[in-house]
């Protein structure tokens, strides 16, 4: 009796989370947030200007494909989609903040800073969202197709990981820049230069990482929570 009230107890409950995704899940909603404040500035990768926003996009990226590998499409699926609440939430208070009185106190280069980098035009803010859907989608489906009935680990995860995100990344590139700037500048150069270097990144950064946050959920999820 007493060895079935303890194993009872030691067993998982129904619908219990596992400990990777409850830790990703998190960190994907900070991520969500945080892009669009470091796509404030600039920065040269070589010869290249990028928007800094991509690390935390690419960010994005590695720790969706990481969940679909771990848990499945769907659930890779459902945490873009759940995304979508941390930044129109976080889009909306923006708003609130800026719309709201200044105290007097506050200093006005200050204040001047802080709305020339939180303001932004609804055309970029509707290219961010549209961005932000379809091509963390597209990734997972890529990334998922991929893997067909086999996947693994090993090398094959590392090309899965890269193929996926490059691709994911030049549609991401042109529905931004496509729906934020066309008709404001010519958007040629800026389409080609953040292509490039998004799938250099792509290639580079995400299947390490991608291999290293699959090696980790595993490891977390020896336990639940």
């Amino acid at each position: 009796m007493t060895s079935e009230i303890n194993t009872a107890a030691s067993a998982p409950t129904s619908g219990a989370i596992s400990k990777s995704l409850f830790a990703y899940g998190i960190f994907y909603g900070g991520m969500v947030c945080i892009a669009g404040v470091l796509g404030n500035k600039q920065v040269a990768l070589g010869p290249l200007a990028v928007e800094a926003g991509i690390f935390a996009f690419l960010l994005l990226v590695i720790t969706s494909s990481a969940v679909a590998e771990l848990h499945g499409r769907a659930v890779a699926n459902r945490l873009v989609l759940i995304g979508f609440v941390p930044l129109i939430a976080s889009l909306l208070l923006t708003i609130v903040v800026l719309g709201l009185p200044a105290a007097r106190e506050m200093d006005p280069e200050r204040l001047g800073a802080f709305e020339t980098m939180m303001k932004g035009t609804p055309r970029i803010w509707l290219g961010g969202i549209l961005a932000y859907g379809i091509s963390t989608l597209l990734n997972v489906t890529i990334f998922s197709r991929l893997r067909g009935r086999g996947g693994g680990t090993g090398p094959l995860l590392w090309v899965r990981s890269a193929v996926a995100s490059a691709l994911s990344q030049i549609v991401d590139t042109l529905i931004f820049i496509s729906v934020a700037f066309y008709g404001v500048f010519p958007i040629a150069e800026l389409l080609v230069g953040q292509m490039i270097a998004k799938v250099v990144l792509s290639l580079v950064l995400v299947p390490p990482l991608v291999q290293a946050l699959v090696s980790l959920g595993r490891k977390l999820d020896e336990r639940r929570i």
